[in-house]
């Protein structure tokens, strides 16, 4: 079960015939005290790349977009009365939904961890 990324510090992790999403560690610490999760709807059809979800926080509010095209399937419904647990644990109970890929092949066009980890050396 390999996680990859995206340029937009979302990450992206194959669970059995899923993709869970959720944002990265370095993206929750740029948002701040996360305070409201908003989740796309389920069954809705995304693109790769379009915007799924809002994460807001008491500095700001982002966007979330698709890592890979398919349908949600799943969406975190914890953080609607938890939203910190993205804060807390961003690549683990703070994940924000499950999407259905339509085409598997998206997910080797993503960053492995090694270039994230460039990425982010980047940006310090």
């Amino acid at each position: 079960m390999s996680t990859r990324y995206t340029d937009d510090h979302e990450w992206a992790r194959e669970e059995d015939d899923l993709v869970v999403v959720g944002i990265t560690d370095y993206a929750q610490q740029q948002l701040g005290e996360i305070v409201f999760v908003e989740p796309p709807d389920l069954d809705r059809e995304l693109a790769k790349g379009e915007d799924a979800a809002v994460i807001e926080s008491v500095k700001a509010a982002g966007e979330v977009k698709a890592p890979v095209s398919g349908i949600v399937v799943a969406v975190n419904e914890s953080l609607a009365d938890a939203p910190e647990k993205v804060n807390e644990a961003p690549d683990g109970e703070g994940w924000i939904f499950k999407i259905k890929p339509s085409d598997s092949s998206e997910m080797a066009s993503l960053m492995d961890h090694a270039a994230y980890s460039s990425l982010l050396e980047s940006l310090a």
